[in-house]
């Protein structure tokens, strides 16, 4: 029985970057556009591909996917063919003029990375001065031709308590959406990883707050990303709430289809980790990852069809059984809506079905440990 398509398709446009961001999950960045990277043709045919198996919001993501000189092309070309297309950019590099062909190109959403509330925390973590001011411009340059616009913020130890200030950029400076990302050690984050990593308890605490803060914010989208037990987290806040008698609507930012709402597919959330199963990830070389933080090959468009990985692969076909997670995982009552990180697992323990390593819940006492 075929798998149900993928409701997100991440694509590497290229390695190479303006920045160099400490918890990069690349090893290795390059300053310009590599040889490796798809070509053109390349792009097409992968764009050909996603429409033969469903349409997935494609996400042009690198590197820095405005270093590339045809990345418009590519976008009208997906847009053209039927496609959802997103941008996720540094913002650095959004000027008037580069904002009005982006909109153009047919571009649904642009996400903007700040990782942190001001422009010290912000251009230390991503390594370039001037940075943070040269995000904001971007942005507000977007936001200026009517380009929704979202925000990512990876939380870390250096920005945990700035989450607040983070919020209230988000609303300053009119996002649609605001999405926490969970620090993941892989790539340039295995050096950080020791220094940076929040503790288990410390997530609860980040996965609590961002479901108070969707209550009090129905405008802004929020959601967790690479932090699959906030759908647990959110599970047990509101089976408590109707034990004491408050009964609340899902916040707005929960649509989950793109009709009825008009940025409900790019924002959609209905479970847990998604990779392999909802997502995957394509590298600038044409390789098929579960997902962007989980370096485990399934397949290479480049020798065989988008659809024969996603459909075949060995890889994704593990990740589709929950039944197949070891340690706590395996025997928790949330595996299935919840699975735990995937790569987290695989960064720590080298293997990627084991239990999540940053996971407060003890499933056998059904308690959290906040220490």
């Amino acid at each position: 029985m075929p798998y149900s398509p993928p409701r997100l398709v991440f694509w590497e446009t290229t390695a190479g970057c303006n920045l160099r961001c400490i918890h990069c999950r690349r090893i290795e960045v390059a300053d310009q556009l590599t040889p490796h990277d798809l070509t053109t043709p390349e792009a097409f045919r992968l764009v050909d591909q996603l429409v033969e198996v469903g349409s997935p919001v494609l996400v042009l993501s690198g590197g820095e996917p405005l270093m590339r000189p045809d990345i418009l092309e590519i976008a009208r070309y997906a847009t053209d063919a039927g496609l959802p297309v997103a941008l996720a950019t540094n913002g650095t590099l959004i000027d008037d003029d580069l904002a009005q062909r982006i909109h153009a190109s047919g571009i649904k959403r642009v996400s903007i990375s700040f990782d942190g509330a001001d422009a010290a925390t912000h251009d230390a973590f991503r390594s370039l001065a001037g940075s943070f001011d040269a995000a904001v411009r971007g942005l507000r340059a977007l936001r200026k031709v009517g380009l929704p616009v979202q925000i990512n913020t990876t939380v870390a130890k250096h920005n945990q308590a700035q989450l607040e200030g983070v919020l209230a950029l988000a609303k300053d400076l009119d996002a649609v959406a605001l999405h926490l990302f969970l620090l993941v050690p892989v790539g340039c984050g295995v050096e950080i990883a020791e220094d940076q990593m929040i503790s288990a308890g410390d997530y609860e605490r980040v996965l609590n707050w961002l479901y108070d803060v969707e209550q009090a914010e129905p405008s802004l989208q929020l959601k967790a990303t690479c932090a699959p037990h906030y759908f647990r987290v959110m599970r047990q806040r509101r089976a408590e709430e109707n034990r004491q008698g408050t009964h609340r609507d899902l916040p707005a930012s929960h649509a989950r289809q793109v009709h009825g709402h008009p940025h409900g597919q790019m924002h959609a959330a209905t479970k847990g980790c998604l990779a392999g199963t909802g997502v995957c990830f394509v590298s600038h070389r044409g390789e098929v990852f579960p997902c962007g933080y989980l370096p485990v090959e399934a397949g290479n468009i480049r020798r065989q069809t988008f659809s024969e990985v996603w459909q075949g692969s060995a890889l994704f076909a593990e990740m589709r059984d929950p039944d197949l997670l070891g340690g706590k995982c395996g025997a928790c009552q949330f595996k299935t809506l919840c699975s735990g990180c995937r790569a987290r697992a695989y960064g720590m323990s080298g293997d990627y079905l084991a239990e999540e390593p940053f996971c407060a819940y003890d499933p056998a006492s059904r308690t959290v440990h906040l220490t």
